[in-house]
Protein backbone atom coordinates (compact mmCIF):
# COMPACT_ATOMS: atom_id res chain seq x y z
CA UNK A 1 0.00 0.00 0.00
CA UNK A 2 1.64 3.26 -1.59
CA UNK A 3 1.44 6.74 0.15
CA UNK A 4 1.36 10.19 -1.65
CA UNK A 5 3.05 13.70 -0.18
CA UNK A 6 4.77 16.49 -1.60
CA UNK A 7 7.16 18.04 0.71
CA UNK A 8 5.71 21.80 -0.46
CA UNK A 9 2.30 21.26 1.45
CA UNK A 10 4.21 22.37 4.64
CA UNK A 11 4.41 25.71 2.61
CA UNK A 12 1.42 27.07 4.16
CA UNK A 13 2.03 27.47 8.05
CA UNK A 14 -0.83 30.08 9.42
CA UNK A 15 0.71 30.91 12.88
CA UNK A 16 -2.95 32.61 14.15
CA UNK A 17 -6.52 32.71 13.00
CA UNK A 18 -9.70 34.58 14.63
CA UNK A 19 -12.53 32.06 16.81
CA UNK A 20 -14.77 33.34 18.95
CA UNK A 21 -13.52 36.35 18.78
CA UNK A 22 -10.11 36.08 19.73
CA UNK A 23 -6.93 35.57 17.60
CA UNK A 24 -5.43 32.31 18.85
CA UNK A 25 -2.49 29.62 17.45
CA UNK A 26 -3.87 28.30 14.24
CA UNK A 27 -4.45 24.02 14.72
CA UNK A 28 -3.77 23.21 11.09
CA UNK A 29 0.22 22.93 10.92
CA UNK A 30 2.22 21.65 9.07
CA UNK A 31 3.79 19.61 11.89
CA UNK A 32 0.37 17.37 11.45
CA UNK A 33 1.93 16.29 8.36
CA UNK A 34 5.12 15.48 9.48
CA UNK A 35 4.50 13.28 12.41
CA UNK A 36 2.11 11.06 9.93
CA UNK A 37 4.59 11.47 6.95
CA UNK A 38 7.30 9.79 9.60
CA UNK A 39 5.19 7.18 11.29
CA UNK A 40 4.74 5.83 7.43
CA UNK A 41 8.30 5.87 7.09
CA UNK A 42 8.96 4.14 10.16
CA UNK A 43 6.34 1.61 9.62
CA UNK A 44 7.93 0.92 6.09
CA UNK A 45 4.90 1.96 4.14
CA UNK A 46 6.83 3.38 0.28
CA UNK A 47 5.98 7.80 0.34
CA UNK A 48 6.26 8.82 -3.09
CA UNK A 49 6.13 12.18 -4.55
CA UNK A 50 2.67 13.11 -7.02
CA UNK A 51 2.79 13.80 -10.12
CA UNK A 52 1.91 17.31 -12.14
CA UNK A 53 -1.54 16.70 -12.72
CA UNK A 54 -2.04 20.20 -13.37
CA UNK A 55 -5.49 22.03 -12.74
CA UNK A 56 -7.94 20.55 -14.85
CA UNK A 57 -9.01 18.49 -12.21
CA UNK A 58 -9.30 20.72 -9.93
CA UNK A 59 -11.43 22.82 -11.76
CA UNK A 60 -13.48 20.22 -12.67
CA UNK A 61 -14.87 20.42 -9.42
CA UNK A 62 -14.08 23.92 -8.23
CA UNK A 63 -15.17 27.69 -10.05
CA UNK A 64 -12.16 27.95 -12.18
CA UNK A 65 -11.92 31.97 -11.11
CA UNK A 66 -11.85 30.72 -7.77
CA UNK A 67 -8.86 28.62 -8.41
CA UNK A 68 -7.02 31.25 -9.77
CA UNK A 69 -8.12 33.94 -7.23
CA UNK A 70 -4.91 31.82 -4.49
CA UNK A 71 -2.72 32.39 -7.50
CA UNK A 72 -1.43 35.43 -6.43
CA UNK A 73 -4.01 36.44 -3.61
CA UNK A 74 -1.29 36.77 -0.85
CA UNK A 75 1.17 38.89 -2.76
CA UNK A 76 -1.66 41.21 -3.72
CA UNK A 77 -2.85 41.52 -0.18
CA UNK A 78 0.93 42.15 1.07
CA UNK A 79 0.80 44.60 -2.09
CA UNK A 80 -1.90 46.61 -0.49
CA UNK A 81 -1.00 46.58 3.43
CA UNK A 82 2.58 45.68 3.82
CA UNK A 83 3.80 42.63 6.21
CA UNK A 84 1.75 43.02 9.46
CA UNK A 85 -1.33 42.60 8.83
CA UNK A 86 -3.16 39.06 9.10
CA UNK A 87 -4.10 38.02 5.68
CA UNK A 88 -8.04 37.27 6.22
CA UNK A 89 -11.14 38.90 4.88
CA UNK A 90 -12.96 41.28 6.68
CA UNK A 91 -15.87 41.92 4.60
CA UNK A 92 -17.99 39.58 2.72
CA UNK A 93 -21.22 40.13 0.43
CA UNK A 94 -24.65 39.58 1.84
CA UNK A 95 -25.84 37.23 -0.71
CA UNK A 96 -23.78 35.97 -3.26
CA UNK A 97 -25.23 37.91 -6.20
CA UNK A 98 -23.14 40.40 -8.74
CA UNK A 99 -19.73 40.03 -9.10
CA UNK A 100 -16.12 39.57 -7.51
CA UNK A 101 -14.35 43.00 -7.18
CA UNK A 102 -11.47 44.06 -8.18
CA UNK A 103 -10.21 45.25 -5.05
CA UNK A 104 -7.98 42.23 -2.76
CA UNK A 105 -10.23 42.43 0.00
CA UNK A 106 -13.55 42.69 -1.46
CA UNK A 107 -11.81 39.43 -3.59
CA UNK A 108 -10.72 37.94 -0.27
CA UNK A 109 -14.39 38.74 1.20
CA UNK A 110 -15.63 36.65 -2.07
CA UNK A 111 -14.24 33.82 -2.19
CA UNK A 112 -13.27 33.26 1.38
CA UNK A 113 -16.38 32.50 4.04
CA UNK A 114 -14.36 32.96 7.19
CA UNK A 115 -11.37 33.83 9.08
CA UNK A 116 -9.62 30.23 9.15
CA UNK A 117 -8.00 30.26 5.77
CA UNK A 118 -5.34 33.05 6.19
CA UNK A 119 -2.92 33.45 3.13
CA UNK A 120 0.46 33.20 3.40
CA UNK A 121 3.81 33.43 1.48
CA UNK A 122 3.53 29.36 0.92
CA UNK A 123 -0.50 29.14 0.39
CA UNK A 124 -0.48 28.43 -3.16
CA UNK A 125 2.18 26.21 -3.32
CA UNK A 126 0.54 23.76 -0.56
CA UNK A 127 -3.02 23.36 -1.66
CA UNK A 128 -1.22 23.08 -5.32
CA UNK A 129 0.37 20.13 -4.32
CA UNK A 130 -1.97 18.68 -1.80
CA UNK A 131 -4.82 18.59 -4.57
CA UNK A 132 -2.01 16.67 -6.63
CA UNK A 133 -1.51 14.00 -3.87
CA UNK A 134 -4.70 13.35 -4.08
CA UNK A 135 -5.02 13.21 -7.84
CA UNK A 136 -2.56 10.92 -7.89
CA UNK A 137 -3.78 8.41 -5.07
CA UNK A 138 -6.72 8.88 -7.86
CA UNK A 139 -4.55 8.18 -10.62
CA UNK A 140 -3.12 5.02 -8.80
CA UNK A 141 -6.14 3.29 -7.83
CA UNK A 142 -7.54 3.76 -11.60
CA UNK A 143 -4.33 2.20 -12.99
CA UNK A 144 -4.42 -0.70 -10.78
CA UNK A 145 -4.00 -0.26 -7.13
CA UNK A 146 -6.30 -1.66 -4.72
CA UNK A 147 -5.84 1.12 -2.14
CA UNK A 148 -3.84 4.47 -2.10
CA UNK A 149 -3.43 6.88 0.58
CA UNK A 150 -2.95 10.90 -0.42
CA UNK A 151 -1.46 12.70 2.67
CA UNK A 152 -3.02 15.63 1.72
CA UNK A 153 -2.31 18.90 3.65
CA UNK A 154 -3.95 21.42 3.77
CA UNK A 155 -6.90 19.43 4.24
CA UNK A 156 -10.05 20.38 1.97
CA UNK A 157 -13.46 18.83 2.89
CA UNK A 158 -14.91 22.01 3.67
CA UNK A 159 -13.85 23.80 0.73
CA UNK A 160 -16.70 24.59 -1.57
CA UNK A 161 -16.81 24.86 -5.03
CA UNK A 162 -16.50 28.93 -4.76
CA UNK A 163 -15.70 29.54 -1.20
CA UNK A 164 -12.57 28.42 1.39
CA UNK A 165 -13.83 27.11 4.82
CA UNK A 166 -12.38 25.66 7.76
CA UNK A 167 -8.89 24.98 7.55
CA UNK A 168 -9.58 24.67 3.33
CA UNK A 169 -9.29 25.32 0.06
CA UNK A 170 -9.60 23.00 -2.49
CA UNK A 171 -11.89 20.05 -1.64
CA UNK A 172 -9.19 17.31 -2.79
CA UNK A 173 -11.52 14.40 -1.99
CA UNK A 174 -14.24 15.60 -4.45
CA UNK A 175 -11.60 16.25 -6.62
CA UNK A 176 -10.30 12.87 -5.99
CA UNK A 177 -13.89 11.00 -6.22
CA UNK A 178 -14.36 12.88 -10.31
CA UNK A 179 -11.35 11.72 -10.56
CA UNK A 180 -12.78 8.12 -10.55
CA UNK A 181 -15.90 8.84 -12.16
CA UNK A 182 -13.31 8.73 -15.60
CA UNK A 183 -13.29 4.78 -15.34
CA UNK A 184 -16.24 4.28 -12.82
CA UNK A 185 -19.92 5.04 -13.19
CA UNK A 186 -20.84 4.58 -9.51
CA UNK A 187 -18.54 6.45 -6.65
CA UNK A 188 -18.91 6.91 -2.82
CA UNK A 189 -17.09 9.40 -0.70
CA UNK A 190 -17.00 8.61 3.02
CA UNK A 191 -16.21 11.37 5.25
CA UNK A 192 -15.25 10.38 8.64
CA UNK A 193 -13.62 13.88 9.90
CA UNK A 194 -15.63 14.66 12.96
CA UNK A 195 -16.35 18.03 11.28
CA UNK A 196 -19.03 17.98 8.54
CA UNK A 197 -18.02 17.80 4.99
CA UNK A 198 -19.87 20.44 4.10
CA UNK A 199 -17.85 21.87 1.11
CA UNK A 200 -18.35 18.26 -0.33
CA UNK A 201 -22.07 18.41 0.18
CA UNK A 202 -21.82 21.67 -1.39
CA UNK A 203 -20.04 20.32 -4.39
CA UNK A 204 -21.86 17.26 -4.80
CA UNK A 205 -25.42 17.91 -3.57
CA UNK A 206 -27.01 17.65 -6.95
CA UNK A 207 -24.80 14.78 -8.44
CA UNK A 208 -26.66 11.17 -8.61
CA UNK A 209 -22.75 9.58 -9.55
CA UNK A 210 -21.11 9.96 -6.35
CA UNK A 211 -23.04 9.25 -2.84
CA UNK A 212 -21.68 11.11 -0.36
CA UNK A 213 -22.05 9.76 3.49
CA UNK A 214 -20.57 11.79 6.38
CA UNK A 215 -20.35 10.99 10.26
CA UNK A 216 -20.34 14.12 12.34
CA UNK A 217 -22.09 15.61 15.47
CA UNK A 218 -25.54 17.27 14.75
CA UNK A 219 -24.81 20.96 13.59
CA UNK A 220 -27.19 22.21 15.81
CA UNK A 221 -24.95 21.22 18.33
CA UNK A 222 -21.51 21.40 17.46
CA UNK A 223 -20.01 24.07 14.87
CA UNK A 224 -19.78 22.19 12.01
CA UNK A 225 -20.09 24.56 9.40
CA UNK A 226 -23.92 24.60 8.83
CA UNK A 227 -24.53 21.89 6.34
CA UNK A 228 -24.91 17.96 7.60
CA UNK A 229 -28.18 18.01 8.76
CA UNK A 230 -30.22 14.34 8.73
CA UNK A 231 -32.94 15.47 6.44
CA UNK A 232 -30.10 16.95 3.78
CA UNK A 233 -30.40 14.19 1.04
CA UNK A 234 -29.46 15.78 -2.15
CA UNK A 235 -31.20 17.42 -4.87
CA UNK A 236 -32.49 16.86 -8.69
CA UNK A 237 -30.23 14.25 -9.83
CA UNK A 238 -28.62 13.79 -6.62
CA UNK A 239 -31.85 13.18 -4.89
CA UNK A 240 -31.01 10.34 -2.13
CA UNK A 241 -27.31 10.16 -2.88
CA UNK A 242 -26.25 12.35 0.35
CA UNK A 243 -26.63 10.74 4.33
CA UNK A 244 -25.62 12.60 6.68
CA UNK A 245 -25.56 10.32 9.82
CA UNK A 246 -25.71 12.48 13.46
CA UNK A 247 -23.48 11.51 16.35
CA UNK A 248 -24.53 12.70 19.73
CA UNK A 249 -21.67 14.78 21.33
CA UNK A 250 -19.06 13.03 22.87
CA UNK A 251 -20.47 9.45 21.44
CA UNK A 252 -18.67 6.29 22.70
CA UNK A 253 -16.43 4.60 20.06
CA UNK A 254 -19.05 1.96 19.71
CA UNK A 255 -21.70 4.29 18.70
CA UNK A 256 -19.20 5.71 15.97
CA UNK A 257 -18.87 2.24 14.36
CA UNK A 258 -22.52 1.88 14.35
CA UNK A 259 -23.08 4.60 12.41
CA UNK A 260 -19.62 3.93 10.21
CA UNK A 261 -21.87 0.15 9.35
CA UNK A 262 -24.48 2.16 8.73
CA UNK A 263 -22.66 4.31 6.57
CA UNK A 264 -20.68 1.41 4.60
CA UNK A 265 -24.36 -0.93 4.18
CA UNK A 266 -25.74 2.55 2.31
CA UNK A 267 -22.55 2.48 0.37
CA UNK A 268 -23.12 -1.07 -0.54
CA UNK A 269 -26.61 -0.44 -1.02
CA UNK A 270 -25.74 2.45 -3.96
CA UNK A 271 -23.97 0.38 -5.78
CA UNK A 272 -20.65 1.77 -5.78
CA UNK A 273 -17.89 0.77 -7.75
CA UNK A 274 -15.10 2.71 -5.89
CA UNK A 275 -14.41 4.60 -2.45
CA UNK A 276 -13.07 7.75 -1.62
CA UNK A 277 -12.55 8.10 2.47
CA UNK A 278 -12.00 12.01 3.97
CA UNK A 279 -9.63 10.40 6.70
CA UNK A 280 -10.23 12.58 9.55
CA UNK A 281 -8.15 11.74 13.22
CA UNK A 282 -10.10 14.47 14.82
CA UNK A 283 -12.54 11.73 16.18
CA UNK A 284 -9.81 11.24 18.64
CA UNK A 285 -10.48 10.97 21.93
CA UNK A 286 -7.59 13.31 22.82
CA UNK A 287 -7.68 15.46 19.65
CA UNK A 288 -7.73 19.31 20.40
CA UNK A 289 -11.10 19.36 18.22
CA UNK A 290 -12.09 16.52 19.91
CA UNK A 291 -15.82 15.74 19.64
CA UNK A 292 -16.46 11.99 20.29
CA UNK A 293 -14.33 9.31 21.68
CA UNK A 294 -12.73 7.49 19.31
CA UNK A 295 -9.25 5.66 19.96
CA UNK A 296 -6.89 3.56 18.50
CA UNK A 297 -8.07 0.48 18.49
CA UNK A 298 -11.50 1.95 17.16
CA UNK A 299 -9.95 3.40 14.47
CA UNK A 300 -8.33 0.11 13.50
CA UNK A 301 -11.42 -1.17 13.58
CA UNK A 302 -12.60 1.48 11.61
CA UNK A 303 -9.61 0.65 9.07
CA UNK A 304 -10.74 -3.09 8.92
CA UNK A 305 -14.73 -2.53 8.22
CA UNK A 306 -13.78 -0.15 5.35
CA UNK A 307 -11.37 -2.59 3.77
CA UNK A 308 -13.78 -5.34 4.10
CA UNK A 309 -16.09 -3.67 1.17
CA UNK A 310 -13.54 -4.59 -1.33
CA UNK A 311 -14.05 -1.73 -3.34
CA UNK A 312 -10.94 0.42 -5.13
CA UNK A 313 -10.03 2.97 -2.46
CA UNK A 314 -8.59 6.17 -2.16
CA UNK A 315 -7.95 7.57 1.16
CA UNK A 316 -7.44 10.95 1.13
CA UNK A 317 -5.94 12.99 4.92
CA UNK A 318 -8.55 15.51 6.28
CA UNK A 319 -8.58 16.63 10.01
CA UNK A 320 -6.69 15.58 13.18
CA UNK A 321 -4.74 17.82 15.00
CA UNK A 322 -1.30 18.11 17.22
CA UNK A 323 -2.80 15.76 20.01
CA UNK A 324 -0.73 13.28 21.38
CA UNK A 325 -2.30 10.29 19.90
CA UNK A 326 -2.21 11.70 15.89
CA UNK A 327 0.66 9.67 14.95
CA UNK A 328 -0.75 6.48 16.85
CA UNK A 329 -3.94 6.50 15.85
CA UNK A 330 -3.01 7.14 11.91
CA UNK A 331 -0.41 4.11 12.42
CA UNK A 332 -3.44 2.17 13.76
CA UNK A 333 -5.50 2.59 10.69
CA UNK A 334 -3.25 3.01 8.19
CA UNK A 335 -1.45 -0.26 9.33
CA UNK A 336 -5.07 -2.32 9.77
CA UNK A 337 -5.79 -1.23 5.96
CA UNK A 338 -2.58 -2.77 4.54
CA UNK A 339 -2.77 -5.74 6.76
CA UNK A 340 -6.35 -6.50 5.51
CA UNK A 341 -5.32 -5.74 2.23
CA UNK A 342 -2.40 -8.54 2.36
CA UNK A 343 -4.66 -11.11 4.13
CA UNK A 344 -7.62 -10.87 1.17
CA UNK A 345 -4.75 -11.30 -1.67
Amino acid sequence: MKAIFDPRQLDHAPATYFRRGAAMPHPEQPERAVLIRDMLVANGFPVEAPRDHGLGPVKAVHDPDYVEFFRDAHRRFRADVGDGPLAIPTMHPGVRRGRCPDDIHGAMGWWMTDTSTPLTEGTWDAIYWSAQTAIEAAERVLDGERMVYGLSRPPGHHAMAAAANGFCFFNNACIAAHHLTRRWQKVALLDIDVHTGNGSLDILYARGDIFFCSLHPDPKAYPTFFLGHADETGEGDGLGATLNLLLPMGASQDVVLARLDHALAAISSFGAEALVVSLGFDMAADDPLAAVKVHADGFAEMARRITALRLPTVLIQEGGYLGPSLATNAQAFLTTCRATLDEAG
